[in-house]
């Protein structure tokens, strides 16, 4: 018997397995090496505190959700809207003009100084309103401005219409149940605040209602949150708020703050 034929078969045969075990092994560090272990609860957690704290930082300082509670700005805001507000409108100096809707603090000025809630539901309704999910402080109001300092606004004009400074306002986003105001009034708004009205006059408590109190119903500029610039949901009302021609003829208020 030829012994070394034989070992020479024994190797060849012996070579294939060694193949596949070899290709085997190739695979599985192949394969192993794609696998990947699910993300950790660890990780998440991480990835949900940042993205959280992101849109919190630009809430606070960029632009912030705000969800209309209200029908007193109706037709232009609607209740449920969320409207968006630019913080920065007014951050580099610039001020409120007469029309802009703006978002306020009404401590001190709508609400009596000493008014709070409850720490804990604060902080979470605060969250909760940093995203538009829940209404707003019970604080803050969004109303549109009517008078800046040192402008004289009086109601009404023989045509049934506000006056600033003298020049009567044709209010085309005004709601058409109540027009411009069932509230007579005369007044000087003192410079660094602002006099502001809801467009569905006859369904919104605004400086008017707060005439006898202190302050006069005057909101302070430096209370003045942001500018409400769009309405971002539903859907449907996607759309700008877009600035009012309804007080380009109004001329700046005289020097001094005199008014014939």
């Amino acid at each position: 018997m030829d012994t070394e034929a034989q070992h020479t078969e024994r190797d060849r045969s012996s070579t294939p397995a060694d193949g596949v075990e070899e290709e085997g092994s190739r695979s599985a560090r192949r394969y192993g090496g794609r696998r990947r272990s699910p993300m950790s609860l660890r990780t998440a957690g991480v990835i949900g505190g940042a993205c959280a704290v992101f849109v919190l930082l630009l809430s606070h300082f960029v632009v912030q959700p705000f969800q209309i509670p209200s029908g007193s700005m109706e037709p232009t805001l609607q209740v449920g809207d969320r409207v968006m507000v630019n913080k920065l409108a007014y951050r580099f100096g610039a001020e409120p003009r007469r029309g802009d809707v703006i978002v306020f603090d009404g401590t001190g000025s709508f609400v009596p100084e000493g008014v709070t809630e409850n720490p804990v539901s604060s902080v979470v309704r605060e969250g909760l309103a940093a995203l538009g999910l829940a209404e707003p402080a019970e604080t803050d109001f969004v109303k549109r401005v009517v008078g800046v300092g040192g402008d004289r606004v009086v109601c009404c004009d023989k045509g049934g219409r506000v006056e600033v400074n003298g020049v009567p306002v044709d209010e085309r986003y005004l709601h058409s149940d109540g027009g411009p105001s069932e509230v007579a009034f005369d007044i000087v708004v003192p410079e660094a605040t602002l006099w502001v009205m809801g467009d569905h006059r006859s369904n919104s408590r605004d400086s008017r209602d707060h005439l006898g109190q202190p302050g006069g119903g005057m909101v302070p500029v430096d209370m003045v949150i942001g500018r409400a610039d769009w309405i971002g949901w539903p859907v449907g009302r996607w759309s700008g708020i877009d600035p009012t021609g309804a007080f380009s003829g109004v001329p700046d208020a005289p020097p001094g703050g005199a008014h014939g």
